[in-house]
């Protein structure tokens, strides 16, 4: 999979790798973690580096979110196990010191604000893992590794289990991470803003460029024209010499010339071009025309049972409009496409509906429902009985299915594989409609280009519910936020968007640490307090410490152990042991209230 491929990643950088589905990513991770060993060559890892990866979704046990991400950070948990137990004094001493200095007091707000950035809200965070499903557990998991802030930290495809809230978060927490991050995305916001270089894969060789992906990008883009250019122009050299040889190789008066060019023939080093495999174009069916609109709703209620989600909309959705839903998880977004695909009927109000208006809904939990053992011919033939062999092959091969690869089973097929066949299911009876739900996840960026193309050709209407924000400002031309219970036209576009996320979670930040004026008496009263608090402890510290020097002294002298008995000797030891323990834990006490002291102190002048 890999030859001589290499590359050396600075501490501290986070760098985006990248390159075509089955190019050996997560095979490269699988290395670095020490799960596969290299035949040849060697990965060198810092021995004391810890190395985090989202393996698995959490688990499904009883324990809150909160509990399964304060968890992860396994030293502090067990210095705050062994807390409950330890005896020896200045185990006690070493164990405060340490929790104070990875900052255990603040281990719940900071995982609490890691929990709210992925989406979950304070109810949530307080609920058991097993309430969740599993794409959600995922988050949990991802939630977890962060809160554990490895030496290296190893990410695969982390935005294919957030909304685009939660990716816009992400992309945030990921720039300002501390420490050495490797990330595998098809992500280009991501891989623009949060890496520091892209760490390229192909042909089993590895190359480290400096920047983002778009910049990556137009570098290799120069570097493959001006390869095709050097080649062109070595292959009409060669062109032109061999003519020349071929004219005058059997005139005696040019025999020398034609020998001494075929010498220069021979020497000529043939340029290899930058090889670049061709990804497999996608491609949808055009539908019928029918009259506009083809879908409206006018005082519409949507929702489950007797508890409404949406309510009061006004909408309607004409042939050619290319509409993105916005808002977080939760908000209705999935329950508006359900009504939209007709899997869910009106609650309350009147919906018109275009006669034989036909609908493409795409899904990413439709890959579940794939049967594994069938192959993607099998399942082609379930939705057409009807047609011969030769029609249904004829379709696949549109959709990028050689003869070989419709026959393989679909548990066997790569993600980007498996999102394909969904794409070209959804399509087949081309519809009016067309619902994408997280259509990019899997696909690597030449399969994003392709089916940004797709959609861009496609002359239906497109419902895009992504949180990949380049796919949202190729296609859409429209945005529905869905907030609050209704949908709204959104008047700006995907940046301003992403920009008001973050500018919204920076105002809420700022308001949640802005002291209130009735909390402000309360501060100047505990630091009054705090300082009392602290002049005392200090007064009992120094008197302690007497003590100790004068029993030290004492039992420092020869006469002592000379004239005193064995019993009077242990007890007076015992004492000293006991006194360096108080003194030990009136040590741990004065670093606490002076640290108690200076968050006083800070919260006042801020």
């Amino acid at each position: 999979m890999f030859s001589e491929a290499g590359a050396i990643i600075p501490a501290g950088h986070k760098i985006g790798i990248v390159g075509r589905n089955g190019s050996g990513k997560t095979s490269l991770f699988k290395l670095i973690k020490g799960d596969w060993h290299p035949e040849g060559g060697s990965i060198s890892v810092p021995s004391h580096y810890r190395i985090g990866s989202v393996e698995q979704e959490a688990p499904a046990t009883e324990h809150s979110l909160l509990e399964t991400v304060l968890a992860a950070d396994e030293e502090r948990a067990a210095l705050l196990a062994e807390a409950e137990t330890a005896e020896a004094a200045d185990r006690i001493s070493y164990i405060h010191q340490r929790l104070a200095d990875i900052q255990s007091h603040s281990a719940e707000a900071r995982a609490a604000t890691i929990l709210h950035g992925l989406g979950f809200d304070k109810t949530a965070q307080m609920q058991p893992c097993h309430e969740f499903s599993g794409g959600w557990r995922m988050r949990v998991a991802l939630a977890a590794i962060l809160f554990a802030a490895p030496d290296l930290l190893l990410l695969d495809e982390p935005t294919n289990y957030l909304d685009l809230e939660g990716a816009v978060w992400l992309e945030q927490f990921l720039a300002r991470y501390s420490h050495t991050a490797l990330i595998i995305s098809h992500d280009r916001q991501l891989l623009n803003r949060s890496v520091d270089s892209i760490l390229y894969l192909s042909e089993g060789r590895l190359s480290l460029h400096s920047g983002g992906y778009d910049q990556f990008d137009a570098e290799r883009k120069a570097r493959l024209a001006n390869s095709l250019s050097a080649q062109r122009k070595q292959d009409a050299q060669r062109a032109h010499i061999q003519s020349f040889i071929d004219r005058f190789r059997a005139k005696a008066t040019k025999a020398r010339q034609a020998q001494s060019r075929l010498k220069m023939l021979e020497r000529l080093q043939p340029v290899q071009a930058i090889s670049e495999e061709r990804v497999a174009p996608i491609s949808f069916p055009q539908p019928d025309e029918i009259s506009p609109p083809v879908l409206q709703i006018e005082s519409g209620q949507l929702g489950y049972q007797d508890k409404a989600v949406l309510s009061g909309l006004n909408l309607r959705l004409d042939g050619d409009d290319r509409i993105a839903l916005l808002g977080a998880n939760g908000e209705g977004k999935s329950t508006l496409s359900k009504w939209i695909a007709g899997r869910l009927q009106l609650m309350a109000g009147q919906e018109r509906r275009a006669r034989k208006l036909k609908v493409g809904y795409f899904a990413q939990h439709q890959m579940d429902e794939l049967r594994s053992e069938d192959s993607a011919f099998d399942h082609l033939r379930r939705a057409y009985p009807d047609l011969p062999d030769s029609q249904l092959r004829s379709k696949l091969g549109t959709a990028g299915f050689s003869a070989e690869l419709a026959d393989v089973a679909t548990g066997r097929l790569s993600g980007g594989q498996k999102a394909r066949l969904l794409l070209f299911l959804a399509t087949l009876d081309a519809p009016h409609i067309l619902i994408l739900d997280e259509p990019t996840n899997h696909l690597d960026i030449e399969s994003r280009d392709a089916l940004v193309m797709a959609l861009n050709s496609y002359q239906g209407a497109v419902i895009l519910v992504s949180h990949d924000m380049h796919l949202v400002q190729t296609v859409a031309d429209r945005l529905w936020l869905v907030k609050d219970g209704r949908v709204t036209d959104y008047d700006g576009d995907i940046a301003s968007y992403s920009a008001a996320i973050l500018a919204t979670r920076t105002q809420k930040k700022q308001d949640k640490d802005r002291p209130k004026p009735q909390k402000q008496a309360a501060e100047r009263f505990n630091l009054a307090r705090a300082e009392k608090a602290l002049r005392k402890l200090e007064d009992k510290l120094q008197e302690t410490e007497q003590k100790k020097a004068d029993l030290e002294a004492e039992m420092a002298s020869a006469e002592f152990y000379e004239k005193k008995e064995r019993a009077v000797i242990d007890q007076k030891t015992a004492l000293l042991a006991e006194i360096t323990a108080a003194i030990n834990e009136l040590e741990s006490e004065w670093l606490e209230r002076s640290s108690e002291i200076e968050d006083h102190r800070s919260q006042r002048q801020s």
